[in-house]
Formats: structure tokens, C-alpha cells, sequence
């Protein structure tokens, strides 16, 4: 069984942004998946259904961790929505005798590490999909409509002899993301949740 033995590099690809075969493009609404990312690693994950259809590139694809962004339309009455946080401003704004109109659903966009693959410490049968968003939420986004841009591979998945080694892996693994992403080039242009804008074109993402 594979454990982490070497220093992993915290940084990785060039400065200058992703390189082919990257960006791929992933969407889907949010799924219930495996339910063990809170409960057992305290590190919630975010599921996709594995559809080839819809991502053709998946079915090649190889197994393991990648990073890039994701985009998510919370509802308005989601607490981390900025459509609810307009409403509330808008709302402030009209005076008392308005009526509070909640704002459409946008898509926000967040850093996120991901798995592709069978999870080997977990003996998955069923290859899946598994997003970790770098960020706190205030509630669960169950049917949420999500999309992903994946800028880049981290490593193949491993077996571990023990939980604690798998936690720290994914650990390292946001880590990895964080750093790779927070350059201007892999930054999107639109702008993300923390209020960091960059040159890269990630219309897809908010289209």
C-alpha cells in the first residue's frame, strides 16, 4: 500500500496557466454520494454523477486527484448565495413598505480539489466523482446545479494502511490546489468568492 513518504511539490505547472489537455469542463447537479467525507475524513465532498455522455473525455480519463474551479447557482435562501445578500441589500434599500424579492440563482465561483476514480482505501465499485469546494459553507447544496473547471492533475489515487495517512494526502492536496490556483494566470477573469480576479477566461464557468 502506497503512503507519503517524500515531500510532494505545493506548486505545480508553470506560471503561465494550464496547458492541454486542460481546462475540462464537467457539469451536473449536486448528488448525495458515499456520505463518509464529513463523517469519517471531516473534509465534505460534493458529487457528481460520472456521465459520459456529458464529459466524453471521463470514460479515458485517468484516475486520481485534479484541481481547478467550480461554480455553483445556490438558491437564494442558501446563506453563502450572494443573490440572498442582494435581495437583503435591495430590500434595505427600497425602504419599509417594499417587499423583499430574492434575487434568480448566480453561479459563485470557489477553488476546489477533486477524485476521479475507484478510491482504492475504500474499495469503491463504482467509479465516481468527488469535489471537495475550498471553502466553509453555511448549509448543505444537494440538487445545486455545479460546474467544474479542471485545470490540472495532482496524483493517481493510492491505498493507505491507515486513515490518518489518506486525511493527510487530501490535506496536502488543498493545499496543492490553493497554491497552484492563486497565480493571475489561473485566476479567473470573472472573479471568485475571496474577490481574486486573474487572466484567465472562465466564462464557461458563470455563462
Amino acid at each position: 500500500m502506497a503512503e507519503t513518504t517524500n515531500p510532494r511539490p505545493l506548486i505545480l505547472y508553470s506560471d503561465s496557466g494550464p496547458e492541454p489537455p486542460f481546462p475540462l469542463c464537467m457539469e451536473g447537479a449536486v448528488i448525495s454520494g458515499f456520505g463518509r467525507g464529513s463523517k469519517e475524513l471531516g473534509i465534505p465532498t460534493a458529487n457528481l454523477p460520472v456521465d459520459a455522455a456529458i464529459a466524453p473525455w471521463i470514460a479515458d480519463v485517468r484516475s486520481g486527484v485534479y484541481f481547478g474551479w467550480a461554480s455553483l447557482a445556490l438558491p437564494a435562501t442558501h446563506p453563502d448565495s450572494t443573490a440572498s445578500t442582494s435581495a437583503s441589500t435591495n430590500h434595505s434599500n427600497e425602504g419599509s413598505s417594499s417587499t423583499p424579492q430574492a434575487t434568480a440563482s448566480q453561479f459563485q465561483i470557489y477553488p476546489m480539489v477533486m477524485s476521479i476514480g475507484y478510491n482504492p482505501f475504500y474499495k469503491n465499485t463504482v467509479r465516481s466523482a468527488e469535489v471537495h469546494v475550498l471553502h466553509s459553507f453555511g448549509a448543505d447544496f444537494y440538487d445545486a446545479p455545479m460546474r467544474l473547471l479542471i485545470l490540472g492533475f495532482v496524483r493517481d489515487e493510492k491505498d493507505y494502511n491507515g486513515l490518518d495517512a489518506l486525511i493527510e494526502d487530501i490535506r496536502i492536496d488543498c493545499d496543492v490546489a490553493r497554491r497552484s490556483l492563486a497565480r493571475r494566470a489561473w485566476t479567473p477573469i470573472e472573479g471568485v468568492v475571496d474577490g481574486a480576479k486573474g487572466t484567465f477566461d472562465g466564462a464557461w464557468l458563470v455563462r
